[in-house]
């Protein structure tokens, strides 16, 4: 099913403070055009520089993820990064005027019910997914962290965390459906061991931690002067020193809340991606750290092909077969050169072609190596494309479509007898006045053989 890209449909503005600066913050959600993804302005700076929230502009991922670009930074974004990537938008311009996205309660729950509040606006453009087609396998052999990918037609996630804690030991947390991440997930606030509590002060950092935006879990068991000391530097009332467990104002959310605070900030880091992801995420002791290296492995497979190899299900019943393929085009043997249509959209189309040793053009192309002429992989591509400019029409048996250019050429691998290509083609504007640029790629496996942009032109027949 075709999905579309989505923004807000209103801005809102938060206020809060900040968890490591303790700084008043401020920050506003905007709508944002299609494929502008996620992109964060610091508006209190000289030229309010804009970051964008992408996987490689992570600085550092110490208690919170950090975005860094020219030494203007900005951190604890993935609560909001994380309601943003599980609500659908994907679009969005973030200003704020700290360092640091405000803390808010903790969890993402605010920053979910806020955008919920403002609406979703679906675009035009089609949502660009990367599917995990293979297994994806991330390790930290120091911390014992991994997380694995593997081949599903949703996203999905799991997470189990272990700690060497008599309080928080083994938890584990799931999420099948995103839609369910404002009632299961959202709510889960953040965490930390008061023996941390000491040396994070120390480092510059939870200067706005509280009991209202923090799980606090006492799991050794101090003096009671030192406990009392620790109470003092955050500025909590005094707790029995020989009373282990979870210390906060209100209640768990849930009984495994670190878990899914874990799953939370997995679904904020995935964010910085860039697009959503199908595919079962499983993670074990994840953080921030072996997040963002997944991250950046799945952006750096993403950008190594413009566009993944469309699924081909050969048991599938076509969208169309060869009967209707020759209903809309008026090319037949020897110049037919798309089988069927496995997927149609409104703004792409996939085709498919099965090369055999008898088609005719191997005798002179070559006789001792056979080679399918780029020029005719050309045209299967334009006759794909024509197929997706007829679908714009209300009676396309009665126009057909014409070449008017063709631009970036690009013949990467050979096409021989044996192999079946697979042509995906799609808009890249607008059709106007009958005519339309499009770009189509050819591929066999894993590997694209061949890439084109063209224009062409709808003509109603004479």
């Amino acid at each position: 099913m075709e999905m579309k890209q989505q923004t807000l449909k209103s801005s809102f503005s938060l206020k809060g403070k900040g968890l490591h600066t303790g700084l008043d913050i401020e920050i506003t959600f905007l709508p944002a055009p299609e494929n502008y993804g996620y992109k964060i302005q610091r508006t209190d700076l000289e030229g309010q520089p804009i970051i964008d929230a992408i996987a490689e502009n992570v600085t550092t991922t110490q208690r919170g993820t950090v975005l860094g670009k020219n030494d203007v930074t900005v951190s604890t974004i993935e609560h909001a990064m994380a309601s943003l990537y599980a609500l659908g938008i994907d679009n969005c311009l973030i200003q704020v005027n700290a360092p640091e996205f405000p803390i808010l309660d903790g969890s993402a729950k605010i920053y979910t019910e806020n955008i919920l509040k403002a609406g979703i606006e679906e675009q035009t453009a089609e949502k660009n997914f990367y599917e995990i087609r293979s297994k994806v396998e991330i390790k930290d052999e120091n911390s014992g962290a991994s997380i694995i990918a593997l081949p599903d037609d949703h996203f999905n996630v799991s997470v189990m965390v272990l700690f060497d804690s008599p309080i928080l030991n083994y938890q584990y947390a799931n999420l099948d459906d995103l839609k369910d991440f404002p009632k299961e997930i959202a709510a889960s606030r953040t965490f930390v061991f008061v023996r941390e509590i000491e040396q994070l002060l120390k480092n510059n950092l939870i200067k706005g931690g509280d009991l209202d935006n923090a799980i606090v879990i006492y799991d050794n068991k101090l003096g009671q002067a030192e406990y009392d000391h620790i109470a003092d530097l955050v500025g909590v009332s005094h707790k029995n020193a020989n009373e282990l467990g979870y210390i906060n104002n209100r209640p768990l959310s849930f009984n495994n809340e670190p878990a899914r605070h874990k799953l939370l900030d997995i679904l904020g880091d995935m964010a910085l991606i860039g697009k959503p992801i199908k595919g079962r995420i499983i993670a074990t002791r994840p953080g921030h750290k072996i997040n963002n290296i997944f991250a950046r492995t799945i952006r750096k497979a993403a950008k190594r092909q413009e566009i993944q190899v469309p699924l081909y299900d050969p048991n599938k019943e076509p969208v169309m077969d060869v009967n209707r393929i020759k209903q809309l085009l008026p090319h037949r043997y020897p110049m037919l050169l798309v089988d069927k249509v496995i997927e149609m959209g409104k703004n792409h189309i996939v085709g498919v072609k099965n090369f055999t040793s008898n088609e005719p053009f191997f005798q002179g192309h070559f006789p001792q190596e056979p080679v399918v002429p780029g020029v005719l992989l050309i045209e299967a591509i334009a006759q794909t494309g024509g197929m997706l400019t007829l679908n714009a029409v209300d009676d396309p048996t009665k126009y057909s479509t014409y070449f008017l250019k063709i631009d970036n050429v690009k013949f990467r691998h050979k096409v021989v007898p044996g192999d079946t290509a697979i042509f995906h083609v799609s808009f890249m504007t607008e059709m106007r006045r009958g005519c339309a640029y499009m770009k189509g790629y050819v591929f066999v496996g894993d590997k694209i053989t061949t890439e084109a942009e063209f224009m062409a032109q709808i003509i109603r027949d004479k």
